[in-house]
């Protein structure tokens, strides 16, 4: 199976004790309804030809190989007549997302041919054939009325038979056949009933919901872009007799093919079905994403032999330009210092001319943030238009501080990979600057989205504050137990949490991060962190671990809750005052002003109790990220609080912090976004700040 690009989230599968880590799918009851969020660890379905599962969860139905086809299948039939009464017909409803990647971006009747959801008696088709027939009919089954089959396709090539005056890039309903009843062009309704068009195959997710009524006989089809909610009138509406299709049992599942040129890729990235009535809602945030894959037939043709041998002898003229290139590249790189061996295994080296001009020269207009290891512009990458965030890092030439943080960022995130944590492109050495390559990320921090929008009157609503703290929380998770080592992070702060446009949450800024082996226990004993997010351990002995970045993971939970800093004017330390409401019976009395009464009281609850337990005194009371996780899903109940116990802790924490703020000057965090951000507390690392 070939690895994926994104983990999935841990759910139950049905009807088994063990419970898998990273688990996404869980069938909510065999005979009636199912979801699945990704396809990791299933064995529900039924894969033929081409069709297999990849390690991202995502459902892969066709290669790019020629004449290609591929089915999957539920495995079990649903009942669609009641045998004691043939006029009792069963309603149905789906949903499910679907990508379609063109050899080619961009390239239009790319061998395609598209994909349909399929309502068959059977999911064997013997004899089926690729192109315009899907895997499902060839021409001697096709329209045969005994097929009983219900087919929706979403076609990326022209039309053939009766339908070849039908251009590609539309949505039809067919019965037995690959004919349409009814088609319409790819498109869907806004909010405002306009008519958007849209292109199927262009690789990004697309959601796909098909409904049939058995008390007025139609098919409603509804499409829209993966970010849209289901629009409110469908696409296409069209009668469908149920006695030309529907049998007592049936199957249901999805099949696709290419043809004669090199094909499209087709994905299925979550799916769910139930019988009368509405299909159970996807989790978006939880599907993976179709991972990219490199173009090329599945075998050498006497044509591509050809071509090879041509082109071997046009690579003999070319030598000379080859050796040209190689001196060239040596000599800019020797430009830009010579490698070390830390180096060797980090991700892309940019040069330092292109992160110049696409920062504009570093211009002061550019610069999204400044902080005590520099400054953070935004750029645009001229080979690619791709948007990125530059961290300028700049040093004395006898400092090994910057450098020391410098190398702790590329080495540590520089191979994580998950959609909680900020994507590194690459990094960049030039005279005394260090420079570092992120993803730009457009929304800022959670401590701006907090307190700096809040002052203008723009609230984080509830939903979207629960949301990016399940994301903080499966970041973390990943770096303390899913990695190949284990990541104490050291700066966990809402400074440090970057919010992208989907609201998820990213992780980021490693540059105190160390790294361990998991059969190791961590060795690092320097006090570094930020105030109000630091251990009690921490403070005290200058150990760092997994717990101490539960404590500070613990201080968010209450400030998002809250919408109050860690620290504030006087002795205030929102731990304690959260503490005491919540000794006092009134927990709610915390709740952030800015929301009013719109949150949904169980989870702020949960949110503020599990900031408590999080944020406990004793390290050996804190649970870890994966109790974490569970707690925030509801899949384990949250362990009662001491409330003695924790006001005594809280006055410890709070001396040790009392003492901290006399020796340090509190200072402003930064972060990159389309704003200059700041939040008001400091971090310090041996006795001086930094940002």
């Amino acid at each position: 199976m070939e690895m994926g690009t994104l983990p999935c989230h841990l759910l139950l599968l049905f009807s088994c004790s063990l419970s898998f880590p990273l688990l996404a799918v869980s069938q909510l009851n065999s005979k009636q309804e199912f979801i699945f969020n990704g396809f990791n660890h299933t064995n529900q379905l039924l894969l033929d030809g081409a069709s297999l599962i990849k390690n991202s969860g995502a459902l892969k139905l066709t290669n790019r190989s020629k004449y290609d086809m591929g089915r999957a299948f539920y495995k079990d039939a649903f009942q669609m007549i009641d045998p004691a009464n043939r006029s009792a017909v069963s309603s149905f409803s789906t949903n499910f997302v679907f990508a379609i990647k063109p050899q080619i971006p961009g390239q239009v009747d790319a061998g395609g041919y598209g994909l349909a959801f399929v309502v068959a008696p059977t999911t064997e088709f013997p004899g089926a054939e690729a192109e315009h027939y899907l895997g499902l009919f060839n021409s001697s089954t096709d329209k045969d009325p005994s097929n009983h089959m219900l087919v929706i396709e979403f076609d990326t090539v022209n039309g053939y038979g009766d339908d070849v005056e039908r251009v590609g890039n539309h949505v039809g309903v067919n019965v037995n056949g690959m004919n349409s009843i009814k088609t319409e062009p790819a498109a869907y309704f806004t909010a405002n009933n306009v008519k958007e068009d849209m292109t199927l195959e262009r690789g990004e997710p697309i959601q796909a919901w098909i409904e049939y009524d058995a008390k007025t006989k139609l098919v409603n089809v509804t499409i829209s872009p993966f970010n849209i909610t289901k629009p409110l009138q469908p696409l296409i509406s069209v009668n469908v007799a149920p006695d030309d299709v529907f049998i007592e049992s049936m199957f249901v599942g999805f099949s696709a093919s290419t043809g004669r040129n090199i094909g499209s890729l087709h994905y299925v990235l979550g799916w769910s079905f139930a019988m009368n009535g509405p299909a159970p809602s996807l989790n978006l945030s939880q599907l993976p994403l179709p991972p990219p894959e490199k173009a090329g037939s599945s075998s050498l043709r006497p044509e591509i032999v050809a071509l090879i041998v041509s082109l071997c002898a046009i690579g003999l003229c070319l030598l000379g330009f080859f050796i040209c290139f190689t001196v060239v590249r040596r000599k800019m790189r020797s430009q830009q210092g010579h490698f070390e061996d830390w180096e060797l295994d980090c991700p892309h080296r940019f040069l330092y001319k292109d992160l110049h001009a696409a920062t504009k020269g570093f211009r002061e207009s550019e610069k999204i943030g400044v902080g005590g290891f520099g400054s953070v512009y935004r750029g645009v990458l001229l080979a690619n238009q791709c948007e990125v965030a530059v961290k300028k890092i700049a040093r004395k030439e006898d400092s090994m501080q910057g450098m020391r943080e410098f190398v702790a960022e590329v080495e540590s995130l520089g191979r994580l990979r998950h959609k909680n944590l900020v994507n590194l492109q690459g990094w960049c050495k030039h005279k005394n600057d260090l420079l570092l390559v992120y993803d730009y990320i457009p929304n800022g921090s959670l401590y701006s989205l907090l307190f700096d929008r809040g002052r203008l009157g723009i609230v984080l609503s509830w939903d979207h504050r629960f949301h990016i703290l399940k994301g903080i929380a499966a970041g973390l998770l990943y770096l303390h137990e899913e990695w190949e080592q284990v990541v104490i992070h050291r700066d966990v702060k809402s400074s440090n949490v970057l919010i992208d446009a989907e609201m998820n949450a990213r992780l980021g800024d490693f540059g105190l991060a160390r790294l361990y082996d998991h059969s190791q226990m961590s060795h690092t004993t320097k006090i570094v962190g930020t105030l109000g997010y630091i251990a009690p351990e921490l403070a005290r002995a200058g150990k760092a671990s997994k717990c101490s970045d539960v404590f500070a993971y613990g201080i968010i939970l209450l400030e998002v809750a809250t919408g109050r800093r860690p620290l504030g004017s006087g002795d205030f330390i929102l731990a304690d005052w959260v503490a005491e409401c919540h000794g006092s019976g009134r927990i709610l009395d915390a709740v952030d002003l800015k929301l009013g009464s719109v949150y949904a009281v169980e989870e702020v609850k949960l949110v503020l109790q599990l900031g408590l337990l999080c944020s406990h005194p004793s390290a050996k009371s804190r649970p870890t990220m994966r109790h974490v996780v569970r707690y925030l899903n509801r899949d384990d109940p949250l362990p009662a609080l001491d409330v003695l116990e924790l006001a005594s802790g809280s006055r410890q924490t709070h001396s040790l912090d009392a003492k901290f703020l006399t020796v340090f000057t509190l200072d402003s965090s930064s972060t990159w976004s389309k704003s200059n951000l700041s939040s008001s507390v400091g971090t310090f690392s041996s006795g001086s700040l930094r940002r």
